[in-house]
């Protein structure tokens, strides 16, 4: 009978409302929602959700404990492997990991695991204060990671578990890395959701410190050598954004999406009561077709702006979330597929006032297994535009490899790291877009978890 029940549908705004404000998309299921949806499950006895899990939580127990009105016993379960259900439930690609290989989905639609993750993480939050904390033995050694986002906040839980005095040095004045400053309101409430989950982290005695920046406050051998730490960890993510080497980079209503997201989500400019500048512009082009392209175009749409995203090969190489580029069309984003800029128009005063571009085809598979878009010649044509947004993806801050000795980097500036996170460095320890580049939350989540194990394991063999 399981899979004879639809799937139930997640309830969302309106397009046309939410197109204006920057209020959650989706609602959520209600209780009777989720407890119908848990029933879909087929309760594999070789679930391939789980191995599909970045950070394996046992999908089939809690969606049971779900279809048993359990929500409690759902959250311990989920808790044993995921501190940040909540936010996971919201941002995983579900559709290319648990989702993607429920059994359900070869003939039909798959079981919601995500919205059914969320479901529990959200009750969670209402009811923290009934939540049971592991019973926690100090064991007299501690550890220091770099960086608040998710990387480190799994990396923390783990390593808080097994004993350690764990504390996490954060650059910026908000925790939580990317989940505050990269992903926007609409998609991951920063007070009713990050900010909750942080909290819990914190309930098992993980000290943060803001407004540290490792390698100009002080350095990594600092921590090793003269602060007492038996290790360290290094997630501080990838923040330097990329360009595309074109004229007119330089010119006034340029971006990178990370500055533009971090002005309207960590500092508040989406919101009226705030002082904070961002420029708002009327038309606003943004080059790049992932996550982090569309949470830009959406947001340039929610401050007013009429929005078009251009990308260089067509609708189907698009690596963002078909859920996202969905909601996009929805809300009115204009897509100029196979299109590539080549030039910044500016006027006289150094402003942006269009850009050109030239049409695209696809040609033979590149290296990525996708075609390869090839430029037409002739043509050109010129986009009228006042604002230019670039999410081509980041790379790590250099800082941290330029300050510590022996720490070996890649050709794109990530950290080498093994499978376990260890690097270079003996004690040195990193995982998440710090070594991957810029990836998903869920598989920093399980470099950050990977790392803790091999945390433990070389303090306890130095011991």
């Amino acid at each position: 009978m399981a899979n004879r029940i639809p799937r139930v549908p997640m309830r969302e705004q309106d397009p046309a409302l939410r197109a204006k404000n920057f209020e959650e998309v989706s609602h959520g299921y209600s209780a009777e929602e989720a407890y119908l949806e848990a029933s879909r499950c087929l309760h594999c006895s070789n679930p391939r959700c789980v191995a599909a899990c970045p950070v394996h939580i046992k999908i089939p127990e809690f969606i049971y404990q779900l279809n048993e009105h359990n929500e409690m016993g759902a959250y311990v379960i989920i808790s044993q492997d995921n501190s940040l259900p909540s936010v996971c439930g919201r941002v995983c690609p579900q559709e290319k990991q648990c989702e993607g290989a429920c059994i359900l989905g070869i003939k039909g639609e798959p079981v919601a695991c995500g919205s059914l993750e969320r479901y529990v993480g959200d009750w969670a939050i209402r009811h923290q204060d009934e939540l049971p904390h592991p019973q926690i033995n100090k064991n007299g050694k501690k550890v220091a990671l770099i960086g608040a986002g998710p990387a480190s906040l799994a990396c923390a839980t783990d390593l808080a578990k097994y004993g350690y005095d764990v504390k996490v040095f954060e650059a910026l004045h908000q925790l939580g890395g990317v989940l505050v400053y990269g992903i926007p309101e609409f998609r991951l409430p920063k007070e009713g959701v990050v900010e909750k989950e942080v909290q819990w982290v914190k309930g098992l005695g993980v000290e943060f410190e803001n407004d540290v920046v490792v390698g100009r406050t002080f350095t990594i051998d600092d921590l090793l050598d003269k602060m007492g730490y038996d290790a360290v960890f290094i997630g501080s993510g990838a923040g330097l954004p990329k360009f595309m080497g074109i004229e007119g980079e330089n010119l006034n209503g340029v971006f990178s999406a990370n500055e533009y997201l971090t002005r309207a989500n960590l500092m508040h400019a989406y919101d009226c009561e705030y002082n904070t500048p961002i420029y708002l512009g009327k038309k606003v082009v943004v080059v790049g077709g992932g996550n982090v392209a569309m949470d830009a175009v959406r947001t340039a749409k929610r401050l007013g702006a009429e929005s078009i995203i251009v990308y260089r090969r067509s609708e189907a190489e698009l690596p963002a979330r078909a859920e996202e580029v969905h909601h996009a069309k929805q809300e009115g984003i204009i897509f100029k597929m196979l299109t590539n800029p080549v030039k910044i128009i500016g006027d006289d005063k150094g402003t942006v006032v269009g850009m050109e571009c030239v049409e695209m085809e696809l040609g033979e598979p590149d290296s990525s297994g996708r075609r390869r878009p090839v430029e037409k010649p002739g043509s050109n044509f010129i986009i009228d535009c006042d604002v230019v947004i670039m999410a081509l993806g980041t790379s790590p801050n250099p800082l941290i490899k330029q300050t510590t000795k022996g720490l070996e980097t890649n050709k794109h500036g990530c950290v080498v790291a093994d499978e376990e996170g260890a690097t270079s460095r003996p004690g040195v320890f990193a995982g998440g877009d710090t070594v991957t580049g810029a990836a998903t939350v869920i598989l920093a989540m399980g470099a950050g978890r990977k790392a803790a194990k091999a945390i433990h394991e070389y303090i306890q063999n130095k011991s």
